[in-house]
C-alpha cells in the first residue's frame, strides 16, 4: 500500500521527548546500567596494524569519562549555558569534550580542525565561547578566549565524576553548529536537548539500526552528518562505532570495513564514487556489511546502481539540512526509486508549500519549497544572533530551508535544488538538480553539475560541467541529444564543458558557484 503524499501532514506524529531530557544521558546512561562491558567505541589511527591494538571504549568508561569531564568543567569554573568550541582532528577527546560539555549543561562548539586562524576567530567572536579546545600545533588568536589543551583535558578527566547528568529540559541549548554555506558569513544553529530525541525517526526509516550494529562514519566530527550517525544514534541505540583518524587515503575505507566486521558505513556520494573507482572491492571481505548509507548530496542512479552491482549492497540516501538534520531517506524497509532520496520519516510533517506564500502544502507533482513543521522535535531552537534571519525562514508552523522540491503520489521526494541556485532561462525558473539528473544516466557520465555561465554581459546559457566516465571518449553532442529527449527545450544546456573533478565543499556538496565562476577543478 503506498503512502499517503505528505500533503495532508499538519504536524509530528511521533513520541515526544520528556520534559527533562538531557542528549549525553539518553545516548550513554541506560548502556553503561544494562551493558557496561560492551564495547562502545573503537578508535582506529592505523588500518593496517591489528586492531587489537586500537583504542577501545566500553560504554561503563565512556558514561564514566563524560560524567569526569563535566565535573572538571564545574571545577575549573564554567558554568551551564556558555559555549565550548572544539577545534581538534577526530579523537576520542572530541568525543569525550563534546559529550561531556552536554552533560554538564554547557553548549559545545564543534569545528574543524583544518579552519584558518582567521576562520576560527570569526567563529570564537560570533558564538562569543568562553573557551576553545584544541589539539597540539593549532594556532589561536591570542586572547581570544581560554585555552583548553591536551593537559587540561587529561585534568578534566582525572576528576571524580559527576553522580548524574545535568538536569536539563528538551528544549534547554545542547549545541551550536554553523552553516558551511559557500559564500557570505557562517550563521550558527543552535540545536536543543530534544535534538537527539528528534532523530528517532531515522532509526527504522533510514538506517534500520540495533544494537547489535557496527557503525563505520567517514566523516569529521564538525559536520551533524559525523556526530549523529557516527556517535549519537548508534550510541541511543547500544550500537558500536569505529572511528578512523589516520592518513586519509581511499583504500582505507574497504581494507577498514572487512577488518572491523562494520554493518554499516555512512559516507557521501563522492566517496562511494571514488571507492569504486580506486578500489578493488573482490580483495576484502564485505560480507559483514547490511547497506551503505549516504547523504549530503545527491545520489546519482549510475552510482545507486554500479555500487549495487559490485557489492551486492544497496545504498540508502537521505536529505537533510543543519537545521533540522536529516528527515526525508530511503531504509531497508521501503523501495528504492532511483533519482529520489525517499519519503519523509515516519512521524515527520514535511511538506512543498508554494514559492510565492501560503502555508497551504501543494498537491503532488507541484514543486515548491521545502518545508518542515516546526512541531518536529529534530527542529533547531534558532539562529544564534540572528532574529532577523530567523523569521524570514518560518512561514506560519512551517520551517523553510530555501530546497526546492515536489513530491509524488506515494510521498516520495524529487528534489530541485536550492532556491537561491534556481536559473533564468529563456524567462522560465530552471533548477540544475532536474537537469542533472536528466544527465547522469547518460553512459559516458560520472558525475555532473549544472548551472547559469553568463557567455556576454547580457546572455547567459545553461552549461553542464561533466567528469567523464573512464575509458569512454566523451562526445558533447551525445550528451546534448540525451539532453534533448529528457528536457524540455528551456531546460536543456546549450554548453558542455569535460572536466577532470568537480569542486566541492569540506562537506561533499557540489560548488555551482565556483562553476560559473569558471573555477572549476581542472
Amino acid at each position: 500500500m503506498s503512502q499517503s503524499a505528505p500533503k495532508q501532514a499538519r504536524g509530528f506524529t511521533g513520541e515526544l521527548p520528556p520534559r527533562h531530557f538531557n542528549m549525553a544521558r539518553y545516548c550513554l546512561a541506560r548502556s553503561a546500567v544494562e551493558h557496561p562491558n560492551k564495547i562502545a567505541l573503537v578508535v582506529v589511527s592505523d588500518a593496517d596494524a591489528p586492531l587489537e591494538g586500537a583504542e577501545r571504549w566500553t560504554y561503563a568508561a565512556l558514561d564514566d569519562a563524560v560524567r569526569r569531564i563535566a565535573a572538571g568543567l564545574f571545577a575549573e569554573g564554567f558554568r551551564p549555558g556558555e559555549r565550548l568550541m572544539i577545534r581538534m582532528p577526530n579523537t576520542s577527546d572530541y568525543a569525550l569534550l563534546f559529550f561531556g560539555a552536554i552533560a554538564a549543561g554547557l553548549v559545545p562548539l564543534p569545528s574543524s580542525s583544518q579552519l584558518t586562524e582567521a576562520e576560527a576567530e570569526f567563529l570564537l567572536k560570533d558564538s562569543r565561547a568562553s573557551a576553545v579546545a584544541v589539539a597540539s600545533g593549532m594556532a589561536v588568536a591570542p586572547g581570544a578566549a581560554r585555552i583548553i589543551d591536551e593537559r587540561m583535558v587529561e585534568r578534566l578527566k582525572s576528576h571524580a565524576p559527576m553522580s548524574d547528568y545535568a538536569d536539563t529540559e528538551a528544549d534547554d541549548p545542547a549545541f551550536l553548529v554553523y552553516t558551511s554555506g559557500t559564500s557570505g558569513r557562517p550563521k550558527g544553529v543552535l540545536h536543543a536537548q530534544r535534538s537527539a530525541w528528534g532523530r528517532r525517526p531515522m532509526y527504522r526509516g533510514w538506517y534500520g539500526m540495533s544494537a547489535d550494529d557496527i557503525v563505520l562514519h567517514a566523516g569529521a566530527f564538525n559536520w551533524t552528518y559525523t556526530l549523529g550517525v557516527g556517535l549519537t544514534d548508534p550510541w541511543a541505540n547500544g550500537a558500536t562505532t569505529v572511528l578512523y583518524n589516520g592518513p586519509k587515503d581511499v583504500q582505507v575505507w574497504p581494507k577498514l570495513l572487512g577488518r572491523t566486521r562494520a554493518t554499516l558505513f555512512a559516507a557521501v556520494p563522492t566517496l562511494y564514487r571514488q571507492i569504486l573507482k580506486y578500489c578493488d572491492l573482490s580483495a576484502y571481505d564485505l560480507s559483514a556489511l547490511r547497506h551503505g548509507l549516504t547523504a549530503g548530496e545527491a545520489l546519482s542512479p549510475a552510482l545507486l546502481d554500479l555500487w549495487r552491482k559490485t557489492t551486492g549492497k544497496y545504498l540508502y540516501e537521505a536529505l537533510g539540512m543543519s537545521e533540522c538534520s536529516t528527515y526525508i531517506s530511503t531504509g531497508p524497509d521501503m523501495e528504492i526509486r532511483p533519482g529520489s532520496p525517499g519519503r519523509p520519516q515516519p512521524g515527520r510533517s514535511v511538506a512543498a508549500l508554494p514559492l510565492e506564500g501560503g502555508t497551504e502544502p501543494l498537491p503532488a507533482g507541484e514543486t515548491g519549497l521545502l518545508a518542515v513543521h516546526r512541531s518536529d522535535p529534530g527542529l533547531m531552537l534558532g539562529y544564534w544572533q540572528r532574529p532577523e534571519e530567523e523569521s524570514e525562514v518560518y512561514r506560519g508552523d512551517w520551517f523553510i530551508g530555501g530546497d526546492l522540491a515536489s513530491f509524488d503520489e506515494d510521498g516520495y521526494l524529487r528534489y530541485h535544488g536550492r532556491a537561491d541556485d534556481v536559473m533564468n532561462a529563456m524567462g522560465y525558473r530552471v533548477s540544475p538538480a532536474e537537469v542533472e539528473a536528466a544527465l547522469s544516466d547518460h553512459p559516458d557520465v560520472a558525475e555532473v553539475a549544472v548551472t547559469e555561465m553568463r557567455v556576454r554581459d547580457d546572455v547567459s546559457v545553461i552549461a553542464a560541467f561533466i567528469v567523464p566516465k573512464d575509458a569512454s571518449e566523451p562526445d558533447a553532442a551525445s550528451i546534448l541529444a540525451h539532453a534533448e529527449r529528457k528536457l524540455a527545450a528551456y531546460k536543456r544546456p546549450r554548453e558542455v564543458i569535460f572536466v577532470d573533478g568537480l569542486p566541492h565543499t569540506a562537506n561533499g556538496k557540489v560548488m555551482r558557484r565556483a562553476l560559473s565562476a569558471g573555477n572549476p577543478q581542472r
